[in-house]
């Protein structure tokens, strides 16, 4: 297949295109979105691979998608590690691992997640990100930058982080951070409820950086004052957080109902009922829900016992615990599986589920520009998928990854 050294076609494609389906062709040059056009099955002029390009002067190398579906590739702003690596190691290695992986899959951006930890290891995570991230993934998804969920996260809710590590919103160490690597922390996740994060919330807003909550203990109150100071996101919404109750909606009521609030889920059936994603969606914009894995170094390896942030897991029929308490542990989910979920189990179509997959995600990021849906001048960052929705084809940058 082509890469971005040559000018090529896709044709014969049903197109995500921003709020429309077509069937037609995308014309692909210097690893940018040249054209999207219309154009039917548009079949090679006497069975030859090429077609015209756009211009009408010369003929480029083409792709027949046999009627399958090409959507905007998919950006994991919430992944831990895939085929044996994690995001912890701080390794070139690992990094080349998650991210090849991750695009065979579909996903063409994501951002390194951390775990609760001490400051030393998320130094290094930092520190070899921001590497990763300039010297970029020969194959691979491109990386973004990162995501610290946590150690900034409550005790009542620790979920599957490690509980020795947690700490309380500390300003300074962002401050430290956002100083040495400029715009690498996209996303910080924390606990509104803990003292001094209302602080790191308002600082988080004027550095552009997306304050989240997740692993939280937080009243509906707290919520929405905290979103009134800059919150924006929450994380895997329904897990790790304290839950909807009439007299109390609590984080869960919060985030349902604040519109300004994204929030992120993991389409999984086991994380969340289908029928709880489907009230998700009826409560929310469509624009404000967002696809995530959650996915751990498990994720591509099968079922076995591994470790997250240091504590022993076991994962069983593809569903990650905890083997002290059985507390779920992340996912082995990838997003052209959770894309999949929400079309067959919560009602979505595919133009919809790839909104949330990949648009939405590009909107929270501030990346809409360049990323997150099929158009005229945007990065060649692409799925193909057959019409079973069965994965085809990945190019990241017009180049093919995986």
């Amino acid at each position: 297949m082509p890469d971005s050294k040559t000018e090529w076609r896709l044709y014969n494609a049903q197109i995500a295109a921003g709020s429309a389906i077509i069937h037609g062709s995308v014309h692909i040059r210097n690893g940018q979105i040249h054209a999207v056009e219309a154009t039917g099955a548009a079949p090679p002029h006497a069975g030859s691979a090429e077609l015209p390009s756009p211009d009408g002067r010369r003929h480029c190398p083409a792709i027949d998608a046999d009627g399958g579906w090409l959507l905007p590739g998919f950006i994991d702003i919430h992944c831990h590690g895939g085929l044996g690596g994690d995001f912890m190691d701080a390794s070139d290695t690992s990094y080349e691992q998650i991210t090849r992986f991750h695009a065979a899959h579909g996903t063409t951006a994501m951002l390194a997640t951390t775990v609760t930890a001490s400051k030393p290891a998320i130094d290094k995570v930092l520190a070899a990100a921001a590497s990763f991230r300039q010297e970029g993934s020969s194959k691979g998804a491109r990386l973004l930058g990162a995501h610290l969920e946590g150690p900034f996260i409550s005790p009542r809710w620790p979920g599957a982080q490690n509980p020795a590590y947690i700490a309380e919103p500390n300003t300074e160490w962002l401050k430290q951070w956002t100083a040495e690597y400029p715009d690498l922390i996209r996303i910080v996740t924390l606990a509104p409820e803990q003292p001094g994060a209302s602080e790191l919330i308002r600082f988080l807003k004027e550095k552009g950086i997306v304050a989240s909550c997740g692993h939280t203990d937080a009243s509906y109150d707290v919520i929405t004052e905290a979103a009134n100071s800059g919150l924006q996101h929450a994380v895997h919404t329904f897990n790790a957080m304290r839950g909807l109750h009439h007299r109390e909606p609590g984080t869960a009521g919060a985030v349902l109902t604040l519109d300004d609030i994204s929030t992120e889920v993991i389409a999984d059936g086991h994380h969340v009922h289908a029928g709880a994603i489907r009230l998700l969606l009826r409560c929310k914009p469509l624009n404000k829900v967002i696809l995530i894995t959650d996915a751990i170094s498990a994720a591509g390896l099968g079922d076995g016992s591994y470790e997250l942030g240091g504590l022993p897991l076991s994962v069983k029929d593809g569903v990650a615990r905890l083997q002290k308490d059985g507390s779920l542990a992340g996912s082995t989910l990838t997003m052209l599986s959770a894309f999949r979920f929400v079309i067959e189990h919560c009602g979505l179509s595919p133009l919809e589920a790839s909104r949330l997959a990949s648009a939405n995600p590009a909107l929270l990021l501030g990346m809409e520009e360049h990323l997150g849906t099929i158009a005229s001048g945007k990065s060649a960052d692409l799925v193909l998928l057959n019409r079973q929705l069965e994965h085809q084809a990945t190019w990241v940058n017009g180049e093919l990854a995986g």
